[in-house]
């Protein structure tokens, strides 16, 4: 049986079916990310009552804490985190090169110090297979270098090759057949690098074809400018994964360019600090001007958190730092996305998606761009600070 299958397009707009052993995952689908085995904030049954079919978990987090051995003990990622539904692992990659205070990269693999405790480890591909093996996920990640997104072409470009060398070792390491493996495309923003980073890949044989090494500091217009020249290189009957990506106009702008599966923190991590989704765009409900709003925060919103509360009670339990807060704001935003997701394969399956882009794009006013890169640096200058030195 295929493992995905491009039930109907609508311009380069796809919903397919993507079978798991955990079930079929419609696609397009946005994936909650639970880093470490947890949606934050969320028990799995809030998270499967608001229509999630996929979530992320990451290797690197999971096998420095709880380990790798303990989570096979507990019979796997699946019932340790008492998940039913498919659940797609990143390798880690990111995160070594991104979180760890000291790493070092050779052809062999990576060494990097903890970000949790300063103790060092070693990754390589087999090892990044292994681990994903173990944890049981339904779609594992190969192991990849990625470049700082202001790297030269010359370092870009050696990381791409790195990239495709690791890959093939992942694929000769991989042994389960019920497990998919995904590779992942590199080459930073020049165009030809990503044409031959997708020839070299999709020659491999692989499950599934993942977009990395994007959204990661340039300027949106060059990442769906190479989204765009990617996604129409890679096999039309495989998914096609956009990692770290999950702004609504982000979603629309991918799916219109062929893109089935995306994974973003944004929703989750805006919500905890008050950034909630609307019709129009994001909000901040510390705002002053939501203290007396008696209203539910949009009235056609069927989450636990609009059917039951006002906005000015979501301003309260913020202003409060009352947990409550936290918890509200996550259900509606992934209920926002949720919605929007079915919407766009609605309108796939119908054939207006463009029609569909056009009005929701008319109304929601996404962050200005300015902003967007303004918030990603204070975040991952936050993050640094929390990894010992």
């Amino acid at each position: 049986m295929k493992t995905f299958i491009v039930i109907k397009t609508s311009g380069k707009a796809r919903a397919g079916e993507l079978h798991t052993v955990h079930g079929t995952v419609l696609t397009p689908v946005l994936c909650p990310v639970g880093t470490q085995a947890s949606v934050k904030t969320l028990t799995p049954d809030e998270v499967r009552g608001l229509g999630m079919q996929m979530i992320l978990a990451n290797t690197y987090h999971l096998y420095l804490r709880p380990g790798i051995e303990t989570i096979e003990k507990h019979g796997g990622l699946h019932k340790f985190m008492n998940w039913d539904g498919t659940i797609l692992t990143d390798s880690g990659g990111y995160q070594v090169f991104s979180l760890a205070k000291l790493s070092k990269v050779d052809d062999n693999g990576v060494t990097f110090r903890s970000h949790i405790d300063g103790s060092i480890h070693t990754l390589t591909p087999e090892l990044a297979v292994q681990y994903q093996e173990s944890l049981g996920s339904d779609i594992a990640m190969v192991l990849d270098h990625v470049p700082a997104n202001d790297e030269s072409r010359e370092r870009v470009y050696a990381a791409m090759l790195r990239t495709h060398a690791w890959a093939a070792r992942c694929l000769q390491a991989h042994r389960r057949r019920d497990q998919s493996l995904y590779a992942i495309v590199q080459g930073g923003v020049f165009p030809e690098l990503r044409e031959q980073s997708a020839k070299v890949l999709t020659a491999m044989g692989f499950d599934g074809f993942a977009i990395g090494g994007l959204s990661i500091g340039e300027p949106k217009q060059i990442t769906f400018e190479i989204v765009g020249q990617t996604a129409a290189m890679l096999p039309a009957d495989k998914p096609r994964y956009l990692m770290g990506v999950g702004a609504p106009e982000d979603i629309f702008e991918g799916i219109t360019r062929g893109i089935d599966i995306f994974d973003c923190a944004l929703p989750t991590r805006v919500a905890r600090n008050g950034a909630l989704y609307t019709k129009t765009g994001r909000i901040d409900i510390l705002n002053a001007r939501h203290k007396e709003q008696t209203a539910p925060l949009e009235d056609d919103c069927d989450c636990y958190a609009c059917r039951h509360f006002s906005a000015g009670y979501l301003h309260h339990l913020f202003r409060s730092q009352e947990l409550l807060a936290y918890r509200l704001a996550t259900i509606h935003n992934l209920a926002f996305m949720q919605r929007m997701i079915v919407m766009i394969r609605q309108s796939i399956l119908g054939g207006s998606f463009e029609k569909v882009k056009a009005d929701f794009m008319s109304h929601y006013r996404p962050t200005d761009e300015n902003t967007r890169l303004d918030q990603k640096k204070k975040w991952l200058e936050a993050r640094e600070k929390q990894a010992p030195g």
